[in-house]
């Protein structure tokens, strides 16, 4: 026969392990979600969707004939297209932002909490799409397959007409600031050539005042040809008597005083 008293303690045993394992993962799981749920969200709150809903289910009454006023179904389409635009710009920045997290989520630059508030974002987005395509079948048939197509061609468009904007408001305090840097740089360009024609002006003035107190000097030339001639002239000696023949002497210059040496036979 089977002791049920011995086997009482080990059965009582893992009866309480079961249970304290039950008890701790139903806690654990509860304070986690109490946790996430305290955390902040990633985006802020998903205004065109509140648009959306609120024009889905407007309630208004005619006050004329009393039947409900519903609104248009043009304009409901515009809302969901501009929820849809809204969810594309999302998808854009979760994309851009999901490898820099991971990097620094792997590098301990940044919390789990960060990553969880990241991840829940992601799943929140995923059911915001799956809710936009049924809406879009809902208000036209298959019109859930092109609508996001349409929504990310209009988000383009917008961000391009806002960064057309953002350059025009720059175009004109840029113009200003080019109109005075030229003006600035147009009167240092005058002002250097101000300078250069004054300083050869100057300098032109100079030269004339130098040419004007410099004393002209007369270089005069001796006539070489007549002193010459005058001072060679032959002189006439006589020599051993009177019946001696004469015979004629030149006169040379020495050391340029003019004076005249007489040669002669004794």
């Amino acid at each position: 026969m089977v002791d049920w008293s011995s086997l009482s303690i080990p059965v009582a045993y893992l009866g309480v392990l079961v249970g304290s394992l039950v008890t701790f993962s139903y806690l654990y799981r509860r304070r986690k979600a109490a946790k996430a749920a305290s955390l902040a969200p990633w985006f802020p709150s998903h205004l065109q969707r509140n648009i959306y809903l609120s024009l889905l289910h407007h309630e208004q009454t005619n006050p004329e004939t009393g039947k409900p006023v519903q609104v248009p179904n043009s304009v409901i389409k515009a809302a969901l297209l501009r929820r849809a635009m809204e969810d594309i710009n999302r998808i854009i920045q979760m994309r851009n932002a999901k490898q820099a997290l991971a990097t620094l989520l792997q590098r301990g630059s940044v919390g789990d909490d960060l990553w969880q508030r990241f991840q829940r974002a992601e799943k929140e987005l995923e059911a915001e799409l799956e809710d936009v395509v049924h809406e879009a079948n809902a208000l036209a048939p298959n019109w859930g397959q092109h609508i996001f197509q349409s929504a990310n061609e209009m988000a383009a468009n917008a961000r391009l007409r806002a960064r057309v904007e953002e350059i025009q408001a720059k175009a004109e305090p840029e113009r200003e600031w080019w109109n005075k840097r030229r003006e600035f740089l147009r009167a240092e360009f005058m002002k250097e050539l101000d300078e250069e024609k004054a300083a050869s002006t100057k300098a032109e003035k100079e030269i004339s005042t130098d040419k004007a107190s410099t004393p002209a000097i007369a270089t005069k030339t001796p006539s070489v040809t007549g002193s010459t001639g005058s001072e060679e002239d032959g002189v006439w000696v006589e020599e051993g008597g009177p019946t001696s023949p004469q015979m004629p002497v030149t006169a040379t210059t020495a050391g340029g005083g003019g004076k005249k040496k007489k040669k002669g036979k004794k």
